[in-house]
């Protein structure tokens, strides 16, 4: 972990139970970032659970196909939207915990620098001013390319994660308040 991160202690037992990435060698850096949604957990993980359709909020994503049943084991190519120092990557589902809101994926392939690229993915329901919401956490693994420090390689994907979650962010909050105005969403509604 990023020793410059710092979370609370309900977020730092979350991170020891579900949070644990192998023993991190020498060569890699490893870190994990917080984002509080003003979205209900069900419209957070509607997003998240789709590892067929990243782009649905990763805003760096221009396409993706995924081969298999969608299960543990699945494997995406996504393309990569221009300007970023990448154009593919092959991503494989290692985790998917519909009851528990956990993913995780490991990076297998591509046109990038990410080596030995694996994140986990964790959704928590959680109130924020009096209505539902969501705080999801993700954590990373990855080596340090060569010519690169420990701090230029976190700061990058941190970077990346970062835009991410504000993407999810954005769509979430988006779904909640069109779910919240449409009556036929509402309980008892047709």
């Amino acid at each position: 972990m990023n020793g410059n991160r710092v979370i609370n202690g309900g977020e730092m037992e979350i991170s020891r139970v579900h949070h644990k990435h192998d023993e991190i060698r020498e060569n890699q850096c490893s870190s994990e970032l917080v984002k509080h949604i003003k979205a209900p957990i069900h419209l957070v993980w509607s997003l998240v659970r789709r590892f067929d359709q990243p782009q649905r909020y990763k805003p760096f994503i221009s396409r993706c196909v995924a081969q298999g049943n969608l299960g543990i084991g699945s494997v995406r190519e996504v393309n990569v939207k221009s300007g970023l120092p990448a154009t593919t990557s092959t991503e494989m589902l290692e985790l998917l915990d519909e009851e528990e809101h956990i993913l995780g994926i490991r990076i297998v392939g591509g046109d990038h620098r990410l080596k030995n690229y694996s994140s986990v993915m964790t959704l928590h329901p959680e109130m924020i001013d009096g209505r539902p919401a969501t705080m999801v956490i993700e954590s990373f693994v990855v080596d340090v390319p060569e010519g690169n420090t420990k701090d230029d390689t976190c700061y990058f994907v941190e970077t990346m994660i970062k835009c991410n979650l504000k993407s999810l962010s954005d769509v979430s909050e988006r779904l909640a308040v069109q779910d919240a105005s449409n009556p036929i969403n509402q309980v008892g509604g047709f």
